[in-house]
């Protein structure tokens, strides 16, 4: 007769948990392997078709002078291509030329840039307008073939003479930020409308520039340069083919 197994004991026996099989190293070693066998081929496979390449073109030469003749003569087509085109820019801004009619109805954004191309057309290469919000009393700015740093106020008027006048605080704009902030050599304001006489007495006495209406017209519709129109215009910094 087998011994009867206690009650409370029979209670609190519990069913011992599976244990899970472990993997072994066997199964990553085995995709490592296979991982560094597939790269291996495709060494093996670019080595070969490199080999092929060269050897084929050491035979067949002559489809290298061919590429090679090929690549020189797009080569120059688009040298040749920019070089016309810089001399037709050239050309069109020599020819670059403004009435006081198509001037006025500009916007004076339109203005800006058009006082910048007439300053590129006399050859200020380097001429931008930087004019908008925090420009600091500078539309546009350039440098002459003197060396000489304009910096120029531009105010348009869509009335023309009929427009608001210029007066002296837009001069003392200029006169405060043109040298101190940007290092101007000449200060201008250019207008396409009428500057009070306070605003002229102001320049003289401040060594600014005014391009008014009539200034503006001879400038823009000839083949001047406007260092040509104004007077009392500072010395050349360095001396040019020009000078």
């Amino acid at each position: 007769m087998s011994p009867r197994t206690p009650k409370g004991r029979a209670a609190t026996i519990r069913r011992q948990p599976v244990r899970r099989r472990s993997r072994g190293p066997g199964r990553g070693r085995q995709r490592a392997e296979d991982r560094l066998i597939g790269l291996l081929a495709a060494a093996v496979f670019a080595v070969a078709l490199v080999v092929t390449v060269v050897n084929w073109l050491l035979v067949h030469w002559w489809v290298l002078a061919v590429a090679g003749a090929l690549a020189v003569l797009a080569g120059g087509a688009w040298i040749h291509h920019r070089q016309q085109q810089a001399r037709w820019d050239t050309v069109r801004a020599q020819g670059l030329r403004y009435g006081l009619a198509q001037l006025d109805v500009l916007h004076h954004t339109r203005f800006e840039y058009a006082v910048r191309d007439l300053m590129r057309r006399d050859g200020c290469q380097d001429a931008v307008r930087v004019g908008g919000r925090g420009d600091l009393g500078a539309d546009v700015k350039a440098t002459d073939p003197y060396g000489r740093r304009w910096v120029i106020q531009c105010k348009h008027r869509r009335d023309g003479l009929a427009g608001s006048a210029v007066g002296t605080p837009d001069l003392q704009i200029l006169n405060g930020t043109a040298r101190q902030v940007h290092g101007a050599d000449v200060a201008v304001i250019v207008t396409n409308g009428r500057v009070t006489a306070p605003a002229v007495n102001f320049a003289k006495q401040q060594h600014l520039h005014v391009v008014d209406r009539h200034t503006l017209g001879t400038w823009a519709a000839g083949s001047r340069p406007l260092w040509e129109l104004l007077r009392a215009i500072p010395p050349p910094r360095r001396p040019t083919a020009l000078s």
